[in-house]
């Protein structure tokens, strides 16, 4: 007897768990939610603080998301994890399917927002991430107007306590300060121009923003850890300025990973440079300000999404 295969069934099964049932008809997007969270942040410890979760609880939401897909998605060891083929193909499809329920959520529940909002950013975001993250938002909410003030995160901040700013985008190099949503973390690095020679015995000429600012300080303090002798060779209040100046070739600066750029090469231990902190961006929200928390989800969204905490750049 000769049977017919249905054209739009694939009857080639993925890669199964031992002991998986077979693949689910639908993926709980709430697991795809904390999947997706382990990948961005780079660890279960760092997603649990994301997702105000339990460590054990995130790992609960990949065994049920694996068991579900009828595939292994993280090949894992001790202290790190892989994605698998199967998980870098969930990968793709689970951050779509993600940002389209939250874009639905927003349309069918109520108004958008309205009315004005106004935004502190440090530079970092302000010069590179903000902009993209600002256009998205005004598609969902486009009765909002838009203030932006660029500085320091410490100015900005007591400009918040004033009641002057409604949301606050900044950065940390410590777990115990401030009280700001965690957006994602990121390794900071020391950069100097890539054509330009470098003396790992001389002193270090250091570019560097003015007092305070979280990238001075986790510099000054490695340089100080490791009794390595330094001046401030250049000060500016632009995070541009500080990139020129090592691109040019007199100075080092400390960045965020997803910062260096094309003409600046990363120092490390074989330059005698010690290892720097990881900046922790932050979102720092008033009560009372729904826009500017529907604001921070999408900037979230857009750093995992780029995925700041690994070593990639836009």
């Amino acid at each position: 007897m000769n049977s017919t295969r249905d054209p739009t069934r694939d009857s080639t099964p993925g890669p199964a768990l031992d002991g998986a049932p077979a693949p689910a008809a639908s993926l709980d997007i709430g697991l795809l939610r904390t999947f997706l969270a382990v990948v961005d942040c780079g660890g279960f410890a760092l997603a649990a603080e994301s997702l105000s979760l339990t460590p054990s609880a995130i790992s609960g939401h990949v065994k049920r998301l694996e068991q579900g897909a009828g595939a292994v998605l993280l090949e894992r060891t001790t202290r790190s994890f892989t994605l698998t083929q199967a998980g870098e193909l969930l990968y793709a499809y689970a951050r779509n399917i993600v940002a389209l329920e939250r874009e639905l959520r927003v349309r069918l529940h109520g108004a958008p927002a309205r009315g004005r909002l106004r935004i502190g950013s440090s530079e970092d975001f302000a010069g590179t991430w903000l902009p993209r993250m600002l256009q998205a938002f005004r598609r969902w909410h486009p009765d909002v107007s838009v203030e932006l003030k660029v500085g320091v995160t410490a100015d900005l901040l007591r400009q918040q306590e004033r009641g002057r700013l409604d949301i606050v985008f900044g950065k940390q190099c410590s777990r115990t300060t401030g009280g700001g949503e965690l957006l994602w973390e990121e390794d900071l690095a020391w950069v100097h121009a890539a054509d330009a020679p470098f003396d790992p015995a001389a002193e270090i000429q250091l570019a560097a923003f003015p007092e305070p600012c979280v990238y001075r300080e986790a510099a000054v303090a490695a340089l100080a850890r490791v009794g390595r002798p330094w001046r401030l060779a250049f000060e500016s209040s632009s995070m541009a300025g500080c990139l020129s100046a090592a691109r040019a070739g007199f100075a080092v600066t400390a960045v965020a990973r997803s910062q260096v750029r094309e003409g600046l090469r990363v120092l490390d231990a074989r330059d005698r440079m010690p290892a720097l902190p990881k900046a922790r961006f932050c979102a720092f929200v008033r009560e009372g300000a729904p826009a500017a928390q529907a604001l921070t989800d999408a900037v979230r969204e857009a750093g995992r999404q780029h995925r700041f905490g690994e070593t990639r750049g836009w």
